[in-house]
Parts: C-alpha cells; sequence; structure tokens
C-alpha cells in the first residue's frame, strides 16, 4: 500500500500526529510523509491512500493547504482513499472549529474516498504540546483505519 501523509503545522504538534499515523501506516506500505508547503500538485498516481492534515486556526483550515486541496484539478483525485486530521483546542467544534472537517469536505469534492470521519487530535495551548495519549490515539486511529482501507480493497 502506498501512502502519502501531507501536513501544515505551525507549532510541530500537527506533524507529530502525522509521523504517529506514519508509524501505523509504514508496517504496510511506502509511506511519505510531507508538508504542504513542499507539494505543487496533488495526484492519486500510485497512491492508495491520501491522510491529510492541519492545525486548525481562526475556526478553519490553513491556507496552504486550502490552496493546495483548492487548486487540484477536479476529478484527479476521484476514487481515491483518504483520510483527514487537525490538531485543536479540546473544545466542541462550534467553539474551535475543525481544519479535518474542511480537508474532509474538499477531498470529498475531489472525488475522494473517505475511510473515516474526520479526527481531531488535541493540544493544550496555541503551541501546544499534544495533551497526553494523543499520539498514541493518533496511533491507534490509524490502525482501525488501515482495517477499513482493507475491506475497501476486498470490497
Amino acid at each position: 500500500m502506498n501512502t502519502l501523509i501531507i501536513y501544515d503545522s505551525s507549532y510541530g504538534n500537527t506533524e507529530r500526529v502525522a509521523h504517529a499515523v506514519a508509524e501505523v501506516l509504514s508496517e504496510h506500505g511506502e509511506t511519505r510523509v510531507v508538508s504542504a508547503t513542499e507539494i505543487d500538485a496533488l495526484s492519486k498516481e500510485g497512491l492508495d491512500l491520501l491522510v491529510g492534515g492541519a492545525p486548525t486556526q481562526r475556526h478553519g483550515l490553513p491556507s496552504v493547504v486550502r490552496d493546495l486541496l483548492e487548486g487540484t484539478p477536479h476529478g484527479a483525485l476521484r476514487g481515491l482513499r483518504t483520510l483527514a486530521f487537525d490538531t485543536r483546542y479540546h473544545h466542541a467544534k462550534l467553539v474551535t472549529g475543525s481544519a479535518a472537517k474542511e480537508i474532509g469536505k474538499l477531498l470529498r469534492g475531489l472525488g475522494c474516498r473517505l475511510l473515516a470521519p474526520p479526527e481531531s487530535f488535541f493540544v493544550i495551548g496555541a503551541a501546544g504540546p499534544l495533551e497526553p495519549g494523543e499520539e498514541e490515539r493518533a496511533r491507534a486511529w490509524a490502525a482501525s483505519s488501515l482495517g477499513r482501507v482493507r475491506r475497501a480493497s476486498s470490497a
């Protein structure tokens, strides 16, 4: 299974979650973790799974991730299996917003299939750190999602 994990991270917390997810997914194939600032365009060529993650900023998605997804030609990712996550404060989404929810919406609009609802991982303050146990929870989420990838592949 070839996986690409793209992320944006202001203080390193989202990057830590991306790498925790990658630890699990890399046990099942090639997994690359790349900052969204290093990608010019997205393509499903050679990919089985795309994972997108970003910190929730000002109730939504950082512009670097939004621009990357909105700049992807319609249909370029059609049928690609995807997952979306964010890092945010541990309050109701109504209060904090959710970058993961926006990533998921944009990916679905590009024709992707989300394998799980967008997931949030929590930080203690604006600069972090992650709440205790969040990297472990990210690994568990990745493992659970991997089961969905397998079921989708055999269907």
